[in-house]
């Protein structure tokens, strides 16, 4: 099934380049890539140590994690006014921020925002950011062909018992949400085997892979369900959740039989590569509507 646009996307409102604060992974790319396709430039600030490199095709410039003042001026000067921030990072220490003058100045507001879950500290960075004077935008706001719709996406659909499983997941995801916990769970035949923490997604599936393989769960393969969605009160413009080939990968390596998400609550660099690879593992994969959680 094609699920990628079947016309150009309309151009998108605004004026000058969209900042892109661009950290690991395929998705700035892709950002980048849906924002110049509907009539709009970028320029993107690449995080030391996070960014790929090959990023460097775009108009950009390299800049440490504390180094707002620096990127704030270089970006400002380029006349972005729209920023996103998107890709993948792990949690600094605060003491190898290698803040400038301007983040020191922020240091106890900085240091507050550590306390508490991802959407805590995302949402905080966000705000300092946003301080600064720029308009923060998610990147589904900015790239919408991105998003995932609702429906089966590839050749294989979910069973009667997956949909029970996948109705568990979204309910456990919208209850743990007041915790800033996570944003995926396995359940299998009704028994949740898995919860997203620190470690991410990946790191569930193949900690989920290594119980089977050793008998402490005693499923078949092709049974179980990865549910995939925001948190209630997740700030989207960050961190919204994401697929890719690798988590497609990690799924069938642990013996699952899909992968659901919340339709337009997640985004994917390349959703036709993501449904042909799922195609071949043998694993669906659907978009769901939030309220087939009630």
């Amino acid at each position: 099934m094609t699920v990628a646009p079947a016309i150009s996307p309309p151009a998108l409102p605004g004026d000058g380049p969209v900042g892109i604060v661009a950290g690991g992974g395929a998705f700035p790319a892709a950002v980048a890539e849906a924002v110049r396709a509907q009539g709009r430039e970028v320029y993107l600030g690449l995080l030391q140590g996070f960014a790929d490199p090959s990023l460097e095709r775009y108009p950009h410039f390299w800049f440490k994690v504390g180094s707002l003042g620096t990127a704030t001026t270089r970006l400002k000067a380029q006349g972005v006014k729209e920023l996103v921030m998107v890709g993948t990072l792990t949690r600094p220490r605060v003491r190898d921020l290698g803040l400038d003058w301007t983040m020191l100045r922020l240091l106890p507001r900085i240091a507050a925002l550590f306390r508490g879950g991802d959407n805590h500290l995302l949402s905080g960075v966000v705000e300092l950011v946003a301080a600064q004077g720029f308009a923060m935008r998610g990147a589904h706001e900015v790239a919408p062909s991105l998003l995932l719709p609702e429906g089966v996406l590839g050749a294989i659909a979910p069973r009667p018992v997956d949909l029970d499983d996948i109705r568990l997941g979204l309910s456990l995801i919208a209850s743990l949400g007041a915790f800033d916990v996570g944003q995926a769970v396995i359940v299998v035949n009704g028994f949740v085997v898995a919860v997203e923490a620190a470690e991410g997604t990946d790191e569930m599936l193949t900690r989920y892979k290594t119980m089977r393989e050793k008998g402490r769960l005693r499923f078949g393969k092709g049974q179980g369900v990865l549910v995939k969605a925001p948190k209630p009160q997740q700030d989207r413009r960050v961190d919204l959740p994401s697929l890719g080939p690798r988590t497609v990968q990690r799924a069938a390596e642990a013996g699952l039989a899909g992968i659901a998400f919340e339709a337009g609550g997640a985004i994917v660099p390349d959703a036709e590569h993501l449904v042909a690879e799922a195609d071949k593992a043998g694993l669906f994969v659907v978009g769901v509507r939030p309220q087939v959680a009630s």
